[in-house]
């Protein structure tokens, strides 16, 4: 498909179902905790999509190997990959699936705060400052609100330390030579790197099996091949057709899916100031991802 100067109908729903997708795989992992523990099933679905993606990009002649000047950088992201998913994947068995969520999905926020100090031409404009406001004061709102009791503070601060991870993973491919290195295989790396440290720590975190159940496999499943392989895939394929600003700007999506999907698949009781927190959120990504 040819590169595209605005995003067409195509890319609204594609867009639209990528945000659905990933809003509905926190739900998928709160639920398929109940099966593996966190941290090894984090681990298991980097196995997994590591040899899903690496079949794919040999069938498309992708080298594996990254080169010599790229692999530090790879290997950099690969450890702050590892560290994410430890924290999310912990987080979304500790509190809610709408609180992690707008806690995790306010990364925008922490990567425009790190870019405006550290990358010269990334300096935050009036507009994405107000967003960034509104945004932060979401999670604040998120992080203070008493909800039912289903939420649990060291879960949503873990779900902020995976946040922050994923800021700093962009911060790396942008200021390291994984820049110059295709997508594919920067999340090989990603993948190669996270897969054995997540399998080696997870016993320092309890019982590596729970109530195992046909159905958490399948969630382990879905988990491998929609999100973390030919997911990622597909947004970077995205990427290369519209505009950056244009893809980055449907971020917001993600959390309002995950919000009514934990309320409506799990139950889980939403307050008034969730919305709130949630509002924020999404109008602040809004801003600050606008060129």
């Amino acid at each position: 498909m040819d590169r595209k100067s605005h995003i067409d109908l195509f890319g609204i729903v594609a867009l639209t179902l990528f945000s659905l997708n990933l809003g509905f795989n926190q739900v998928v992992i709160k639920f398929a905790n109940g099966g593996f523990q966190p941290v090894f099933m984090a681990g298991l679905r980097s196995v997994g999509a590591l040899v899903l993606l690496g079949l794919w990009m040999w069938a498309r002649g992708v080298p594996l190997r990254l080169p010599a000047l790229g692999r530090t950088g790879g290997i950099i992201a690969g450890l702050l990959f590892a560290v994410e998913f430890l924290f999310l994947f912990t987080a979304l068995d500790l509190t809610t699936v709408a609180r992690a969520s707008i806690v995790f999905y306010s990364m925008p926020v922490w990567l425009a705060l790190a870019a405006h100090v550290l990358l010269p031409g990334e300096r935050l404009t009036l507009v994405r400052s107000v967003g960034l406001v509104l945004a932060m004061a979401g999670v604040v709102v998120a992080l203070a609100d008493p909800g039912s009791g289903q939420g649990n503070l060291l879960g949503d601060l873990m779900a902020l330390g995976s946040a922050l991870c994923w800021a700093a993973i962009a911060l790396c491919v942008r200021v390291t030579d994984l820049s110059e290195i295709p997508a594919e295989q920067q999340l090989f790396w990603q993948l190669l790197v996270s897969a054995p440290v997540l399998i080696v720590v997870a016993p320092a975190f309890g019982p590596l099996i729970r109530d195992l159940a046909l159905i958490h496999v399948v969630g382990l499943g879905y988990q491998m091949v929609f999100i973390a392989s030919f997911g990622f895939l597909f947004w970077f394929w995205l990427m290369k057709i519209y505009p950056a600003s244009g893809v980055a700007s449907f971020s917001f999506l993600s959390p309002v899916f995950a919000v009514v999907l934990g309320w409506i698949v799990l139950g889980e009781e939403i307050g008034l100031r969730i919305w709130v927190a949630l509002a924020l959120v999404a109008v602040g990504l809004v801003l600050i991802n606008r060129r």
